[in-house]
């Protein structure tokens, strides 16, 4: 009976094998290390401007949804990000990029916060880019592409391919040039 043993244990070791194979979260992101990898930071909860107050959660978890409120680019520290203003006036499209890939990391740094583990997110669903847009100005979908390119760099199309809009506004608060908010669904 002991060699019957080893050959179902044998067999066991081989339902295991398959298994891991044919498990999508066999390869789970850490997505921290691919931040780290492509030499980038999360900033420190946001600075407000003096005499702002900002009374809501920049992320809320209900049950397997997270919920991201509006988020701007921020600079390492924490502050607003330069530059301020209207894309397509005070900045160029690729400004606007590398502003809604500071925002990515805006969000990516509340989503931390609140999760403790970004591996945690299991798809990106919904994500609503916003462009402070000078008058005429409707390249929207191309600025915000610095938000969409960045997480799906970091998760991939399986857990970062997200429904989008980018849509051009009047003004945005604090003349900033992008503001993002969306939704994640979490393991």
């Amino acid at each position: 009976m002991k060699g019957g043993d080893s050959a179902w244990k044998a067999i066991g070791e081989q339902v295991k094998l398959y298994a891991r194979r044919a498990d999508p979260t066999r390869d789970m992101h850490n997505v921290e290390a691919k931040l780290r990898s492509l030499g980038l930071t999360l900033p420190p909860p946001l600075k407000a401007p003096p005499g702002v107050v900002l009374p809501f959660q920049f992320v809320r978890v209900l049950g397997r949804r997270a919920l991201i409120s509006g988020h701007g680019p921020q600079a390492p520290d924490g502050s607003i990000a330069q530059p301020l203003g209207k894309v397509g006036k005070d900045l160029t499209v690729e400004q606007g990029y590398h502003a809604a890939r500071l925002t990515a990391l805006s969000i990516l740094g509340s989503l931390k916060r609140t999760l403790g583990d970004l591996d945690r997110i299991s798809s990106w669903g919904r994500v609503f880019g916003m462009v402070n847009s000078a008058p005429g100005f409707n390249r929207q979908p191309s600025v915000i592409n610095g938000f969409s390119d960045l997480i799906l760099e970091l998760y991939g199309v399986e857990v970062g391919g997200h429904c989008r809009s980018a849509v051009g506004l009047a003004e945005l608060p604090f003349d900033i040039p992008v503001e993002i908010e969306g939704e994640v669904e979490l393991s």
